[in-house]
């Protein structure tokens, strides 16, 4: 039976010594390390510019420098998420003698870099719902860029100093704990002038912080069944002992650790990687909206489909509206955000808002011709009216119940056509975010490594614990990204380690545990109150300066 208890069990064998991380860089290799990153910050800027010029839209120098610093800070926090989270994938292979320390985070930056790049961006646009809808709505005002600035920072800041101590600590609990903050600090600052749309969207966050405050005891309860059934059918003594001081396992074993560091660091780039991609967008967009708020790599071809799919679905809104007339689209916007505050989308007025607003707007899209064509002063309109209908069509679709089949589909398939043309990513958004995750795993990870390698377990890893917690870790996380859930690697891979160990019967270091626990438990709140106090302080700098 595994012991559970944290200081009383006795490893099962000698402790051995540590991989080695006395590797030395050649300098080629921060030439090349240093040429990437700036080219991906050229390459980025130049992007922008391409993209502006293309639709018209010059960007004053100033707004050009703000957007530039806004985007620089956001590809640090995905850097910094890259050298905080890499130990999650390559502490198994390292302290197993699987791969060379130094060859590993190259080999992870490889795969999180890929993984970033075959996301399907489910997950981007999740974590940005929690934000308030006034906000998301006028992200280029002083409150939206100071709401960016503010989260971004906090996030960055509580990673580096988790990362200055060792502790393996969430990037994404960190982002969400830094955008609920900037949510509530809003409410509290509004103190109720705005109703609902100053504050966070708390269905949605509790919906995620759900899976935040499960992802532990998945990796936990997932590694200990794993070891145990792999005990019982795989019977080779060699993945439950130790592994000799710098030697190699058997290949069989070598490859099925390499396979799951690899399967680890494809799904935190999958998964991590769109959260930075959903900020960036919100960046474009308020500060490029002409560029950035609509998709407009849609060609005129995709405009009659869309035409087909809304009136399919206003003819939906018509027959629940019971009917109630018509409304201005100013009145149908009101009733729409009003349904968004207080969460409740059922009612006929709201239908009647829906078919009213819906209407003006595929009129207005039909007779542009194409998303790419709606000229620079009605893309704002135009995307924040799109965004109204999706949102409340969701909302009011949330409980199926009552609904017929077709009706469903017709609400489902003009939620696509909507989200196509307002929740996107242009490629190169996703290539920068990859080079800034993928070049952030191969700096600053020996911290962690040790963290997880030496000081979760009191036994040394053995090849089982390593593979059990790392397919517990990418299994979760796939899994995760295929439904457009952000989860926490960290919680994930450090609880799968706890696990790994409690089943091997050699018990958890409790200092390192309770340190764990307690990074788990000040995160949120921490992330909070460092990104509500900055979006305070930098929404009064704002006044100050009269901008």
């Amino acid at each position: 039976m595994a012991s559970l208890a944290l200081d009383q069990a006795a490893p099962v064998d000698q402790p051995q010594p540590g991989p080695r991380f006395d590797y030395k860089t050649h300098p080629l290799a921060k030439l090349l390390f240093a040429a990437i990153m700036v080219g991906g910050l050229a390459f980025a800027g130049w992007s922008v510019l391409t993209d502006t010029k293309g639709v018209g839209e010059e960007l004053a120098t100033g707004v050009f420098l703000f957007l530039g610093l806004a985007l620089l800070i956001a590809l640090g926090f995905e850097f910094v998420n890259g050298f905080h989270d890499t130990a999650n994938a390559v502490a198994t292979v390292i302290y197993t003698n699987s791969m060379p320390a130094h060859f590993a985070v190259v080999w992870s930056g490889f795969w999180n870099f890929l993984g970033v790049m075959l996301s399907s961006g489910a997950v981007a646009y999740s974590i940005i719902t929690l934000l308030p809808v006034e906000l998301i709505l006028n992200v280029g005002s002083s409150g939206g860029f100071a709401m960016i600035f503010a989260l971004l920072l906090a996030a960055v800041l509580w990673n580096l100093g988790t990362w200055y101590i060792g502790l393996p600590n969430s990037s994404s609990h960190t982002l969400i704990g830094s955008v609920l903050g900037v949510g509530f600090a809003n409410q509290l600052i509004n103190a109720g002038s705005r109703g609902g749309t100053a504050g966070v969207d708390w269905s949605q966050a509790t919906k995620i912080l759900t899976g935040l405050w499960m992802a532990p005891l998945i990796g936990f309860f997932a590694a200990i069944a794993l070891l145990l059934v792999m005990r019982v059918f795989l019977r080779n003594q060699k993945l439950y002992t130790s592994p000799m001081p710098n030697t190699a396992p058997p290949i069989g074993i070598r490859s099925a650790l390499i396979f799951t560091c690899t399967a680890v660091s494809f799904s935190h780039g999958s998964n991590d990687g769109q959260k930075g991609m959903g900020l960036i967008m919100l960046i474009l967009i308020g500060c490029a909206p002409t560029a950035y708020a609509l998709n407009r790599t849609q060609s005129a071809s995709a405009t009659p489909a869309y035409v087909q799919t809304a009136n399919i679905a206003e003819a939906v809104f018509d027959a629940r509206s019971n009917g109630l007339p018509d409304m201005a689209p100013a009145q149908a916007r009101t009733v729409l955000t009003t349904a968004l505050q207080q969460r409740k989308a059922e009612t006929p007025e709201v239908f009647a808002a829906l078919e009213s607003l819906s209407r003006d707007l595929t009129g207005r899209v039909q007779g542009y011709g194409a998303l790419s064509k709606v000229p620079a002063e009605a893309t704002g309109n135009v995307r924040n009216d799109m965004y109204l209908v999706l949102d409340t069509t969701k909302l009011a679709t949330k409980k199926p119940e009552g609904y017929k089949a077709e009706e469903l589909k017709a609400l489902g398939d003009y939620q696509k056509k909507l989200e196509a043309g307002t929740r996107f990513i242009p490629l190169w958004v996703k290539i920068v975010v990859a080079l800034a995750l993928g070049l952030g795993t191969m700096i600053g990870w020996k911290r962690i490594v040790v963290t997880v390698g030496e000081k979760i377990g009191k036994q040394h890893m053995t090849y089982a614990m390593g593979a059990s917690a790392e397919l517990v870790a990418a299994g979760t996380i796939l899994a995760a990204d295929r439904f457009g859930l952000p989860v926490s690697t960290t919680h994930i891979l450090s609880s799968g380690v706890a696990g790994a160990s409690v089943a091997s019967g050699a018990g958890l270091q409790g200092r390192t545990v309770r340190n764990l626990a307690l990074a788990w438990l000040l995160t949120l709140p921490a992330a909070m109150a460092l990104s509500g106090c900055l979006y305070w302080a930098m929404l009064n700098g704002v006044k100050v300066l009269g901008l």
